[in-house]
């Protein structure tokens, strides 16, 4: 009967140990939901609300929208800064590729006319001056013909005095035939009559061909005479036209000029650099030139077809492969 009484007393106490832990836990439990609770109070729903007010809203759209205005205010004051310090890059953005070679080869038009003008201006003096050379020439000529005349009648009258000499030695030798002794002193005597008489011939011979000189000399002298005062006319002539063609061509050559220079501001810097480059290096001053029956209008050599398509395109500046000039199509020299 002990020991039962003993099981239950055991059995009671292990019981009320059970009970006072699930209470135990059952307190625990409903003290984290109490917190929980307390942790979603109507006062933290109602910050929470507060925060996602309409004027809350409208607070931060102001916001954002202050900022967003002061970040383009921002951007554009550096744009017109950055457009101030370099206005000439500006422009030349935006300009196309198109553009670009247009300008370039109405500066090539412009500058070859000016070439064309230097020579102009060039060749006439050059003429003028050939002309006053030739005049010069002329008059060295006939001096030397007149003196090559003088030479002639000088020794036309030497050869005939030798004429009067061996006459009179003929007659002297004739003379002395009428007193000779012997037949050997006839025969010297005839020998130097002979003699003399071949002089006689002979200088006049000499005498027949200077005077023909003389007449050819004459000839040559007339006509060196008129082409003498032919050509002071022309020269005349020549240095009027130079003065009025100088007068003329520096009017041509200002405007010209003033042309290229206003060409030149709206081309890059870089490309500029190369065009003139390109231009010093060139003997005819061709830098900018359009292709001509499949081929360089500056070296002549072909250019492959595909070439020829980007070169149509226009979508870049393409050069050529055998002596550097820019290449241009047809429809924009038209």
């Amino acid at each position: 009967m002990a020991t039962k009484k003993t099981k239950t007393a055991k059995t009671a106490k292990k019981a009320k140990t059970i009970k006072t832990a699930k209470t135990a836990k059952a307190v625990k439990s409903t003290k984290t939901v109490k917190t929980a609770k307390t942790a979603k109070t109507p006062k933290a729903t109602k910050t929470a609300k507060v925060t996602k007010t309409p004027k809350a809203i409208k607070t931060a759209k102001t916001a954002k929208a202050t900022k967003t205005a002061k970040t383009i205010k921002t951007v554009k004051t550096t744009k017109a800064l950055d457009v101030s310090k370099t206005p000439k890059e500006t422009k030349t953005t935006e300009i196309s590729i198109e553009d670009k070679l247009r300008a370039l080869y109405h500066l090539q038009t412009v500058d070859s006319e000016i070439d064309k003008v230097y020579i102009l201006q060039d060749e006439l003096p050059l003429e003028v001056q050939d002309l006053e050379d030739e005049i010069a020439g002329l008059e060295t000529r006939i001096k030397n013909f007149d003196e090559e005349i003088k030479t002639f009648d000088s020794s036309i009258s030497e050869k005939k005095n030798e004429i009067k000499e061996a006459e009179i030695l003929i007659k002297k030798y004739e003379k002395q035939q009428m007193n000779v002794r012997n037949n050997r002193e006839y025969d010297s005597l005839s020998k130097e009559i002979e003699f003399q008489t071949l002089e006689i011939q002979l200088c006049e011979k000499r005498i027949k061909e200077f005077s023909s000189q003389v007449k050819d000399k004459k000839v040559v002298i007339e006509d060196s005479k008129s082409i003498f005062s032919e050509r002071q006319n022309d020269l005349k002539i020549k240095k009027s036209e130079l003065d009025e063609i100088i007068s003329d061509t520096k009017q041509e050559q200002n405007i010209l000029q003033k042309k290229s220079v206003e060409i030149e501001k709206i081309i890059e810097p870089r490309l500029l650099t190369a065009y003139k480059r390109i231009r010093k290096n060139a003997r005819n001053g061709l830098s900018v030139v359009t292709v001509q029956r499949n081929a360089c209008g500056g070296c002549f050599n072909t250019i492959p077809p595909q070439r020829q398509m980007e070169i149509r395109s226009r979508k870049k500046i393409i050069v050529c492969e055998y002596c550097g000039r820019i290449l241009v199509d047809s429809d924009i020299a038209n």
